[in-house]
């Protein structure tokens, strides 16, 4: 009950204030688009490229860590696919959009928020580690599979170009890659550049995940809810179990342990409905998934939190 209190709801009261914000109209979705393109855009950006550039790579980029964490997010892709398409009847298309709802975990503006909260910020070490990964994985992942399914096997090069465009145009994918090439350089930062990083640092994860409220009041429970909840069951729990059972096969340390796994069990993200409206697919599925399994989160972290050493 302590994790629950002290952990999660705070969290959670942040996103349900901008939840309320909106809905009550106390906020503008205008507002909360704008608050959402500075955070994805700059600040959690910032946050990323800081972390990244004062990283211990030799430590924190443990194989142990990865293949847990990212074997998992796999399983769940095609666990969501394969589910999609033969136990729901969907087509190819949408199964792909499915798959990238159970594989794209919230790891940042849940994932980090989380884990400082459960274990301080020196567990956030595995976190930045999985992070640099994940937006490239997962959008390689689903990029690669929708091109190859829509251009039936015959995409050759272009499926590349997509996924490196896609890649490469987001913010958060640039502010990583700035962090190692800073961090791979051994360039200090002057102390004014450094200082002003931190300002916007701050900012970040609480200005996003109240942004974050804002976005679901937008959203609407609607769909085919077979498909939303076994996406929630894949996305909470399989996956998470999934990497508990590797990192104890691998003999993952304890702190790296609890971070890959409390990752693993957030919400599909925002991201999940943004991969739908691209392709025109699962729009309603993946934002009413998003939705209700960021209320879920609530529940399933805490069991997890408690199932953790």
């Amino acid at each position: 009950m302590q994790a629950l209190l002290d952990v999660i709801l705070p969290v959670f009261l942040v996103i349900g204030f901008g939840y309320l914000a909106v809905w009550r109209g106390w906020f503008s979705p205008a507002g909360v688009d704008g608050l959402m393109r500075f955070t994805q855009n700059f600040a959690i950006p910032c946050l990323l490229f800081t972390a990244i550039a004062r990283l211990d790579l030799g430590q924190s980029f443990d194989w142990r860590l990865l293949i847990s964490f990212y074997a998992g997010a796999l399983s769940g892709f095609l666990l969501g696919l394969f589910g999609a398409r033969f136990l729901f009847g969907r087509d190819w298309e949408y199964a792909v959009v499915i798959g990238f709802c159970c594989l794209f975990s919230n790891s940042v503006l849940l994932g980090l928020a989380l884990t400082e909260r459960a274990y301080g910020t020196d567990a956030l070490q595995a976190n930045y580690a999985i992070i640099a990964l994940h937006s490239p994985f997962c959008y390689g992942v689903g990029i690669s599979v929708m091109e190859i399914v829509r251009a039936r096997g015959q995409a050759g090069f272009a499926i590349a170009g997509r996924v490196l465009k896609a890649m490469f145009s987001n913010a958060l994918i640039l502010g990583i890659g700035a962090g190692f090439v800073v961090n791979f350089s051994g360039l200090p930062l002057p102390g004014i550049l450094d200082d002003a990083l931190d300002m916007m640092v701050r900012a970040a994860l609480p200005a996003a995940i109240f942004g974050m409220g804002g976005v679901l009041a937008s959203y609407r429970a609607e769909g085919d809810m077979r498909i939303v909840l076994f996406i929630c069951l894949i996305a909470l729990a399989v996956h998470p179990a999934i990497t508990r059972g590797l990192g104890l096969a691998l003999s993952l340390p304890v702190e790296a342990t609890r971070s890959a796994v409390l990752t693993a069990a957030m919400a599909p993200g925002v991201n999940a409905y943004i991969f739908a409206s691209i392709y025109g697919r699962a729009q309603r599925v993946a934002a009413t998934a998003v939705l209700v399994a960021t209320s879920l989160t609530i529940l399933t972290a805490w069991m997890w939190l408690t199932i953790l050493p």
